[in-house]
Order: C-alpha cells, then sequence, then structure tokens
C-alpha cells in the first residue's frame, strides 16, 4: 500500500481537528436558553480544555520553524513551531483579527532541547457565556467585556516557564470609557481573575496586556454606571429588612418574657421569630457580601443549606402554631390553654426543628449540585426548588385544611357553649391572628413559583417577606391585651428594681 505524502496527512488531520472544533462550538451555541450561567460557565470551561487538546494536536515537529492557521465560523487559531535549527533570536509574532501574541519563543526553546510551539486561538463568541460579570470585584461598578476571548499556550513544550513576560494586543470591540478602568484578567476554571497580567499600554482601540504566564485571557473594564433597577431593589431589600429584623428582635423579647405565663402560649411563637430572624439575617448578609462569599463554591454552598433549612423551620413552627390552635378548639375548653394542653415540648422540635433537617439532609443526598446558585441559594435546575417549595406547599395545604376544621367547629360548638360573648369573641380573635399570620408568613413565598417575571412581583415579594417579622410583632404584641400587661409589668418591676 503506497502511503499518503506528508503534506496530504497533515492537510486531513487539519480538518479532522477542524471539524471536530466546529462539533464544539456547535454544542456550546445549541445550549438550552434557559440554561443557568453556572452550567453554562461549566460548559464554556469544558471547551476551553478541549479546544487546548485539539490544537495542541496541530503543532507537528520541525527543524526549522512552521506556522498553520486553522479558521472556523467563531474561532481562530494560529500556531508557530520552532526547531534546534531555527537561528533567529528576535520575538515571535502571532497575529489574528487585529490581535497579536508578542513572545520569545527562542528563549522558551532553549529550556527545551531547542525546539518549542506556541498556540494563539480567538474565541470570537465565547465572551457571551464566560461574560464580565464572571470578574469579581470588591468595588461595586459595571463590567464590560472590551476584547475577544483569547487563549495562549505551549503545546507539546515540556517547560512552560516564559524566561521573558509576553505581550498580548487585544482589539477593543467596544468603544473605550475615558473614566473606565482597564483590567487584564485570565480564565481560573469559573472566574475571571486578575494575577500576572497587566496592562502596559493602550489607545481608542488596542491595549497592550504583559503577562508572566499563558492562559485564557481577556479585556474587562469597569465603568461607574448610573443604579440600575436591580441596584434600587437591593438597597430597598437592605433597609427593608433591617426594619423587619428590628421587629423580630422586640417580638422575640416580648414572647421570651412571657414564657413563664401559662396563660399565654409564646414557645411556638418564639422558636418562629428565632428561625425567620436567622434566615432573614444570613440571608441579607450573604447578599450584602455576594461578591465574596461566590467564588468560594463550599462556603456558597452550604450557607445556601443552611437558608434552606432556617426557612423550612419557620414554615414548620408556622405549622405547629396552627396544630395547637386546633387541639385547643378541639378540645372546647379556654382558649388560654394551661400548660400541658397542646402537643408536648419534644415532639414540638422534632417537627420544628427535625423535619427540616430531614427534607435538607435528603435533598442535599440526592442533588448536592443543587445548592449554590448565583446568590446563594437553591438552584433551579432539574426542579431542585421544589425541595423548598414542595415542603411549603405542604404546610400551606395543611394549614389551610385545619383552618376549614377549625371554622366549621367554631360554627357548630360555640353556640352550645356556656362561655359570655366576650370569650367567643377571644377565640374568634385568635383563630383570625393565626389565619392572617399563616398568610402573611405563606404567601410571599407564593411568588416563588414566578422566579423574575416581572419587577412589580420582586417589590412585592420584597414588601411582604421582609416585613414579617413586623406583622408579626403588630398581631401577637401590640394587638395583644395579655402580651401588652405581661410586657409593662416586667418593665415596670424593672424600673423599681434599678430605683
Amino acid at each position: 500500500m503506497v502511503p499518503y505524502p506528508a503534506s496530504l496527512q497533515a492537510h486531513w488531520f487539519a480538518k479532522v481537528v477542524s471539524s471536530l472544533l466546529g462539533s464544539l462550538e456547535d454544542a456550546l451555541t445549541k445550549v438550552p436558553q434557559d440554561t443557568s450561567g453556572k452550567k453554562l460557565v461549566v460548559l464554556g470551561d469544558a471547551m476551553l480544555q478541549s479546544t487546548e487538546k485539539l490544537v495542541g494536536a496541530l503543532v507537528e515537529p520541525t527543524t526549522t520553524n512552521a506556522s498553520k492557521t486553522l479558521m472556523t465560523k467563531t474561532m481562530e487559531v494560529q500556531t508557530f513551531a520552532i526547531g534546534k535549527d531555527y537561528k533567529s533570536n528576535m520575538n515571535v509574532n502571532v497575529e489574528n483579527e487585529n490581535n497579536s501574541l508578542d513572545i520569545d519563543l527562542s528563549g522558551i526553546a532553549r529550556n527545551n532541547n531547542g525546539s518549542a510551539a506556541v498556540a494563539f486561538t480567538n474565541f470570537k463568541k465565547l465572551g457571551s457565556v464566560l461574560t464580565a460579570d464572571l470578574f469579581h470585584t470588591v468595588n461595586d461598578t459595571m463590567k464590560v467585556m472590551m476584547s475577544a476571548v483569547l487563549s495562549a499556550s505551549l503545546p507539546k513544550t515540556q517547560n512552560k516557564v516564559l524566561p521573558s513576560p509576553a505581550n498580548i494586543t487585544m482589539k477593543h470591540i467596544q468603544s473605550l470609557d475615558p473614566q473606565g478602568v482597564l483590567s487584564c484578567v485570565y480564565w481560573n476554571a469559573s472566574a475571571w481573575v486578575v494575577d500576572g497580567c497587566d496592562v502596559t499600554q493602550t489607545n481608542a482601540t488596542h491595549t497592550v496586556c504583559t503577562c508572566v504566564h499563558f492562559s485564557t485571557f481577556a479585556l474587562i473594564m469597569q465603568v461607574q454606571a448610573e443604579r440600575p433597577p436591580e441596584a434600587e431593589t437591593e438597597l430597598l431589600n437592605r433597609i427593608a429588612v433591617s426594619v423587619g429584623l428590628g421587629f423580630l428582635t422586640l417580638a422575640m423579647m416580648t414572647f421570651a418574657l412571657c414564657q413563664g405565663k401559662p396563660q399565654v402560649n409564646s414557645t411556638t411563637r418564639l422558636n418562629l421569630c428565632i428561625s425567620l430572624f436567622l434566615a432573614h439575617l444570613l440571608f441579607l448578609l450573604v447578599q450584602e457580601f455576594i461578591h465574596l462569599i461566590h467564588p468560594h463554591k463550599v462556603v456558597c454552598t452550604v450557607l445556601s443549606g443552611v437558608l434552606h433549612y432556617l426557612f423550612l423551620s419557620s414554615f414548620a413552627w408556622m405549622l405547629l402554631e396552627t396544630i395547637w390552635l386546633f387541639h385547643a378548639v378541639l378540645r372546647l375548653k379556654d382558649i388560654r390553654s394551661p400548660r400541658g394542653i397542646g402537643p408536648h415540648w419534644g415532639y414540638q422540635c422534632l417537627i420544628g426543628y427535625g423535619g427540616p433537617l430531614a427534607v435538607v439532609a435528603v435533598s442535599a443526598g440526592i442533588m448536592p449540585d443543587g445548592y449554590g446558585s448565583d446568590r446563594c441559594w437553591l438552584n433551579y435546575d432539574r426542579g431542585f426548588i421544589w425541595s423548598f417549595l414542595g415542603p411549603v406547599c405542604c404546610i400551606l395545604g395543611t394549614n389551610t385544611v385545619l383552618f376549614l376544621v377549625i371554622l366549621i367547629l367554631l360554627r357548630t360548638t360555640l353556640s352550645r357553649m356556656q362561655h359570655g360573648p366576650a370569650h367567643d369573641k377571644k377565640i374568634r380573635m385568635l383563630v383570625f391572628k393565626t389565619l392572617i399570620q399563616s398568610v402573611i408568613i405563606g404567601l410571599p413565598w407564593i411568588l416563588g413559583f414566578f422566579p423574575g417575571s416581572s419587577q412589580a412581583l420582586d417589590v412585592l415579594f420584597l414588601a411582604l417577606n421582609s416585613q414579617q417579622g413586623t406583622f408579626i410583632f403588630l398581631l401577637h404584641c401590640v394587638l395583644n391585651e395579655e402580651m401588652r400587661q405581661q410586657f409593662w409589668s416586667c418593665c415596670c418591676r424593672r424600673m423599681k428594681n434599678e430605683e
């Protein structure tokens, strides 16, 4: 059999590599539009790694020098290799699409038995996947991608240490803002970072980045922009949640003062407030420092799991209060039930704290990557959000059934009781307050079925969810005569003791 000429084999191999690169591009462009940003980042990173291996396969041994060009729909690859007989000591300049790489390839070859190769790849569309928002900074600025994504590598080269810094000239793909701050960044698996690459020259159309290592690079500009509507919502959220936390603190103090009063059922309400307080406080802190937390995947995942647990715990304690009310009405005794009436404290803790813990443990065991979204909350991928919305719907449905039964019991039996109108009014008022409390806590999370659907729904969710503590304090403290009396008597005793 007559072997194919070397040139024909090389041409055929280049076509195979080009076809494989095209397949990678097609796979990335055909990703569904509703794919989460986290998945896109993983796909983009995988494409970079696969491309580097394929491009490296294009480089062939040479005694002097050899270059190759490979172009696809959204990618341009330039390779340049030198061998032992290459005599020039000048830097090698590799160009594509008005971007260029200036490198001391001869110096690298001296450290690699006289041969070395460099590959320079221009990803024309990858910036829409590995976006500028993945450049996390301390300053609250808007990030703009100013160049194509460029990759520089040293294929088939053992010692990849650069003897001198390399210069990468990047063409601007957008107009330069005179007030903007340019950064040369490189891709580090999940984010753009600044390390070992500096801006050394810039003009209206190009910027030169001087780098001491090779990787995948881009040019990102930070600009101070007008506060977008999302930022206004974040500021409103910060203020509203802080106000709600203040009222939750007052409610917890009030319920704690009434713990010793057998006439007042404050155990479930106190634990409800504790769960809500911790959940809202942690959520506020996570969103405030999201730019520091999100790059650390483990921390973000753990915090999202803790938030999942705390919010579920608040719903569990809300269910327990409805169960307590149902138990009291079912016995048709004085609504100010003596100690011992209602579910035992141990069972309450088992339901209020153990139940949510079991749900979180099972959810993490089945789908551990469901935690740690872009905002350090639950991912919406593959329906994982139902690990929260599912139990919430069950609790709200159970509460609804219990309230219907309670109302039927009250209507059919209160007329037979020998209590006066004042007592009947007190029972109805307690039922009404508990019902309103369930609506206040449950209604905002119904909006969880419509994430990001409109700005109006986001603001409504914020207003209702952040002020849960305010509503609880008004319902059960300000509008509760027994609570007011207990609170003021405690304050008066403390003032007398101080005198």
